[in-house]
């Protein structure tokens, strides 16, 4: 399974602002290795934030997305305390799921 994904939710005003850093490799399937073999796709391919249990967002992610990459989101409601959670499902099936408390 990959790494925990480093998660950051803080107030500001009356906005909470998430960063989401993922560990992925997101392959494109278009690059080659040393054999000059084809790298096999993989890449996440949904995306949920949920605040407390309830989704907040919900996405679609590509090929196009680059290594490790990193997300953010601004959401009204939160309170510090709250419960965000953040899931990602890839191409292959293999999902991840981690969580922050809003500070």
């Amino acid at each position: 399974m990959a790494d925990p994904m480093k998660i950051r939710a803080q107030i500001k005003g009356d906005v909470c602002d998430i960063r989401v850093l993922m560990s992925h490799p997101m392959e494109t399937g278009q690059r080659k290795d040393a054999d000059g073999k084809t790298i096999p796709a993989h890449f996440i391919q949904t995306l949920t934030v949920a605040l407390n249990g309830k989704t907040v967002v919900s996405g679609q992610t590509a090929a196009a997305v680059s290594r490790n990459p990193v997300f953010g989101f601004k959401v009204r409601g939160a309170k510090p305390g709250d419960k965000v959670t953040v899931s990602w499902t890839d191409n292959r099936g293999a999902k991840r799921s981690d969580e922050t408390t809003v500070a």
